[in-house]
This record gives C-alpha cells, structure tokens and sequence, in this order.
C-alpha cells in the first residue's frame, strides 16, 4: 500500500508535481513494484530529514495513525489514550503522534522486551503494558493509571478477545477505534455497556477508501504529521530491511510476529 521514490513521469494534467521530485504515498496495492501510478493528490513531498528506507516506512502507518486518532477519534490533549500492538509499525507511529498532540499513553504487547524497546527510543509511551494471552490485564492497569475513570481513547490493532476488556477499560463516552484484526475478526459484544457508557465504537481501513478519501488522509499527513518530522518529534521505527530480491524472507519475517515497527523493502 505505500511506497517512496522519485517522480519518473507525469500526466498532461498534473500541477502539483515535477520529474525527479521525491515523493512518497498511499496506493490501494501493488506498491512493491519498480513503479507505480497513482493520483497526484495521493503523494506528499519527502522531507529532506528522511533518507528512502525511512521514507518508505512511514506513509500508510502515519496515515492510519492520524487519521483513527485525530480525525475520527478527536483525541485532546490531556485524554488518555490506549494502543494496542504498541510495538507494530502503527503501534509505533499512533504512540509518538499522541505524545506530541500532549496526551497520556498507554500501550500494550504480549511481550514485555516490545515495550522496552518503547522506551529505549523514547516514543512517548508513559506506561508499557505486558498482556501476554490475557487481554483483560489491562482493565486494572488503565484504571489505575487514570484514577479508575478508564482511557477515552482505544486504538485497536488486535481485534477478536480484546473487545470485552476494551468496553471495560473505556471512561464514559470513550471512543473505540478498531483498526486490525489480527487476533480475529469475531466477538461478542455486550451492548449494554456501551449504551451505559455512551461509548463510540468505529471500525476503519485505509486500502478500500475512495481516491477523494485517501487524498483527503494524505494531505492531512503532510499538513500535521510531516512538520513535526522536520521537528525531530516523530520518526518511523523499522524493523529490517530487505531488498527486493529477498522478499519471501521479508514477509516471513513479516509472519513471525517478532517484528518491532516496519519491514521496508529495497530497490537498486
């Protein structure tokens, strides 16, 4: 879904960019790929602070970030905040977005070493949470941290059993964002929480949004998030990186689940 390069050529009708500009972005796939066509509304410039592997590491992972976070949860400065898979390349990204917008974090993994390797680098996670194969560990830990109101914002990347512990954890009127499901796609859920509650539950996906939509979350990338990268505040967090030509061990890497922010792929 996201790339980085430089332009190699334009349409009649293009205005916004020139042959040879680096430019990075959002496709609905094929992006591991030599070139790639695309919308001029669905690429933002590269700042001259990241290098191409880094460039490459950020777009669809900042993009979603924001967006659940900003345009649609409307998270404040000062609310708590909770990310699930806070090690992930969204993870990552959605916990350095929040620290700069003055919020509290909280994240979680199945591991502890993950939310160690948080703090080593300085992301602005306020406290690691370890799960490991019991989602409703956090309830207690999110309770504590806020005075037992609960987060007002949830940003799920792990779907399936955390939905029941999320509805728990959340303060009055909170909001869920459910962004992957890579726990499952299947819960029960208990809907008179969340109508004593008032909570908000909103699913999200950036590849099957329309090219208005995607141009849309891009230029709202490349208005909030690409300053505070000039700023040093933010930054992608990569894993490995592969050359093209080594891609099968990139994705079983990618499969392995022992990933800490981004896999990025080479070429040349």
């Amino acid at each position: 879904m996201e790339f980085a390069g430089e332009v190699e050529a334009v349409g009649e009708e293009v205005r916004l960019w020139k042959i040879g500009q680096r430019v990075f972005g959002i496709t609905a796939g094929g992006a591991q790929a030599e070139l790639v066509v695309v919308p001029e509304s669905t690429l933002a410039e590269i700042p001259s602070e990241l290098d191409w592997a880094a460039a490459a590491a950020m777009p669809e992972v900042f993009i979603t970030a924001h967006d659940a976070l900003f345009t649609q949860a409307d998270l404040h400065m000062g609310e708590n905040v909770l990310i699930h898979a806070a090690g992930s390349g969204v993870g990552t990204a959605a916990v350095q977005l929040a620290h700069a917008a003055g919020a509290t974090v909280s994240g979680t993994s199945r591991t502890s070493e993950k939310l160690e390797r948080i703090r080593a680098l300085d992301l602005g996670l306020d406290e690691g949470i370890t799960v490991g194969d019991n989602p409703a560990s956090f309830v207690d830990a999110v309770r504590r941290r806020t005075g037992d109101k609960g987060a007002d914002v949830i940003l799920d990347l792990v779907g399936g059993p955390y939905l029941a512990a999320n509805l728990e954890a959340l303060a009055p009127r909170g909001r869920l964002l459910c962004v992957g499901t890579t726990a499952g796609a299947k819960s029960d859920l208990d809907l008179s929480i969340v109508m004593r509650k008032r909570l908000r539950i909103v699913g999200t996906v950036l590849r099957a949004r329309s090219i208005c939509e995607k141009a849309e979350a891009t230029r709202r990338f490349a208005s909030h998030v690409l300053p505070l990268v000039v700023r040093s505040l933010v930054r992608p967090v990569i894993d490995r990186t592969y050359p093209i030509e080594e891609i099968r061990a990139a994705h079983e890497r990618l499969e392995s689940n022992a990933t800490f922010g981004k896999i990025v792929l080479t070429l040349g």
